[in-house]
C-alpha cells in the first residue's frame, strides 16, 4: 500500500511537472527570444541617434569614439554616406539577432547579437526550471512517504488488532489515527474486542460455577449409588433409587440455573414456595456427609415460612453455606429461620473459628477465600440470591453466621406452630 500511494503520488506529481513545466519553458524561450530581439532593436536606435547628434554638430566618427556605445556581445555598423563603415565590436558567426535603424542623416547603424547569448539564458532558465521540479519531486516524494505512513500504519496496526482478537486476546487496544475513516473502524475493532472480553470471562465463568455447583450434588449421587450396590434389601434399593432421581432432577435444575444466569443474571424464575421443604430436603442431603465426618446439622425457627425465590435457587445457596461449614467450619451446623419485616431469613452458622477479620464482606468476591479454596462457591451463591431479588450476607463473622434473606409471602392463616424445635 506504501508503494502504491508514493508512485501515484508521484505519477500526478510527474505529470503537473509535466504540463505546466513545457508549457512554462515554451513561454520563457518565447519571452527570452523577444526580450533579446527588442535589446538589439533599442541598441541600434541609441547608436543611430548618437550618430545624428555628431554629424549634426559636425564632429568627428570614429570607430575610439562610439566603441564604449556596444555592449560585450554586440557587433555594430555604422554606414555614413561619403565615409567607409565603421565596425564596433567582434562579428559573430553563425546565426545571429540584427535591426537595422535608419538615421535622418541617411547614416544606417545595425546591430548584431549571437543568437547564443539567447541560448544561454533559456538553458539558465531551464536549469532553474528543473531544480524546481526535482524540488517539487523531492517533496511529494516525502510528503508521498509520510502520507503513506499516516495512512498504512494504521491499517497494520488494525490488522494486528484483528489477528489478536481471532487468537484469544481481546484486549481493546484504545488507540486513534485522527482519520476519521480509520478511527471508525478502531472504535468497532475496540468494542468487539470489549464484547468479545465479556463473553470469554462469562464463558470461564460459567465453566467455573458449573464445575463448583455440580461437584456436591454429583458426590452425593455417587453415595446413594454407592449404598445401592452394598445393599440386597428391594426397599432399601427403592428407597435409594428415588432419592438418587431426586438429586437427578437437581441436578437438572442446577444445569438450567447456571445457563439462564450466564444468559442474563437477572432472569429469575421467583414463585412463592415453603422454606421448610427447601430446608429439610438439604437436611436430608447433607445428614449423610455430616454423619461421616462425625459432625451435626440442625435446624430450628419458625414454621410455615413461605417465601418468594426460586426454590431450586435457594436450594443451591443453602447447600453452598452448608458445604463451606462442612469444609472450613467445626462442630455442629444450624440452620435458623426467622422473619424481619417482610422479610423470611434463613441463617446458617456453624462452632468454628469463623472468618478472617481481614477478609469481612470481601469473603463473598471471586477467588476470595481464607482456606485455600477456590473462592467460587460464596460467590455463586450471592449472585443466585440477588437474581431472584433476596440478598446473602455475612451477619457475624466470628462465630461465622450468614443471613440469606428473602422476600415473605403472608400465610392465609396464622399457624398454630409458630417455632420449631431444634432437628438432627
Amino acid at each position: 500500500m506504501r508503494r502504491r500511494l508514493i508512485q501515484s503520488t508521484l505519477a500526478v506529481v510527474l505529470v503537473v511537472i509535466a504540463v505546466f513545466g513545457v508549457s512554462l519553458v515554451i513561454v520563457e524561450s518565447r519571452t527570452i527570444s523577444n526580450s533579446a530581439q527588442e535589446r538589439v532593436d533599442s541598441e541600434a536606435l541609441r547608436l543611430a541617434s548618437i550618430v545624428d547628434s555628431r554629424i549634426l554638430e559636425d564632429e568627428n566618427i570614429t570607430a575610439e569614439i562610439l566603441r564604449s556605445q556596444v555592449g560585450k556581445d554586440q557587433y555594430a555598423v555604422i554606414r555614413i554616406p561619403g565615409k567607409p563603415p565603421i565596425e564596433l565590436g567582434v562579428k559573430p558567426e553563425g546565426d545571429v539577432i540584427h535591426y537595422t535603424a535608419d538615421g535622418e542623416e541617411g547614416e544606417t547603424v545595425t546591430v548584431q547579437e549571437p543568437r547564443s547569448t539567447v541560448t544561454r539564458e533559456v538553458g539558465r532558465t531551464l536549469l532553474i526550471i528543473g531544480a524546481v521540479a526535482l524540488l517539487a519531486v523531492i517533496a511529494a516524494v516525502l510528503l508521498a512517504i509520510r502520507q503513506a505512513n499516516r495512512l498504512a500504519s494504521p491499517l497494520t496496526d488494525l490488522a494486528e488488532t484483528a489477528e489478536r482478537l481471532g487468537s484469544g486476546d481481546p484486549r481493546p487496544r484504545h488507540k486513534r489515527y485522527g482519520v476519521p475513516e480509520l478511527d471508525r473502524v478502531a472504535d468497532v475493532l475496540d468494542s468487539s474486542a470489549e464484547r468479545i472480553g465479556r463473553m470469554l470471562t462469562a464463558e470461564r465463568r460459567l465453566a467455573a460455577d458449573a464445575s463448583h455447583q455440580l461437584r456436591t450434588p454429583l458426590t452425593a449421587l455417587s453415595m446413594r449409588l454407592e449404598e445401592i450396590t452394598l445393599t440386597d434389601d428391594p426397599d432399601i434399593v427403592k428407597e435409594e433409587a428415588n432419592v438418587a432421581l431426586t438429586q437427578v432432577e437437581r441436578l437438572t435444575d442446577v444445569v438450567e440455573r447456571l445457563l439462564t444466569n450466564s444468559r442474563d443474571p437477572r432472569t429469575g424464575s421467583a414463585v412463592s414456595f415453603d422454606l421448610d421443604e427447601v430446608i429439610q430436603q438439604q437436611l436430608a442431603e447433607w445428614r449423610p456427609a455430616y454423619r461421616s465426618a462425625g459432625r451435626a446439622i440442625v435446624s430450628s425457627g419458625k414454621r410455615h415460612l413461605r417465601a418468594v425465590g426460586t426454590p431450586g435457587a435457594v436450594a443451591q445457596v443453602l447447600a453452598a453455606l452448608i458445604e463451606n461449614s462442612l469444609m472450613h467450619g467445626g462442630g455442629t451446623v444450624a440452620l435458623r429461620t426467622r422473619v424481619t419485616g417482610n422479610q423470611a431469613v434463613v441463617e446458617v452458622t456453624d462452632e468454628g473459628a469463623g472468618v478472617p477479620a481481614d477478609l469481612g464482606n470481601r469473603i463473598f468476591e471471586r477467588t476470595i477465600s481464607g482456606r485455600n479454596s477456590t473462592g467460587i462457591g460464596l460467590a455463586v451463591a450471592r449472585d443466585l440470591a440477588e437474581a431472584d431479588g433476596g440478598r446473602l450476607e455475612l451477619l457475624q463473622a466470628q462465630p461465622p453466621v450468614f443471613g440469606l434473606f428473602l422476600s415473605r409471602t403472608p400465610p392465609a392463616h396464622k399457624p398454630v406452630d409458630e417455632d420449631r424445635p431444634m432437628v438432627r
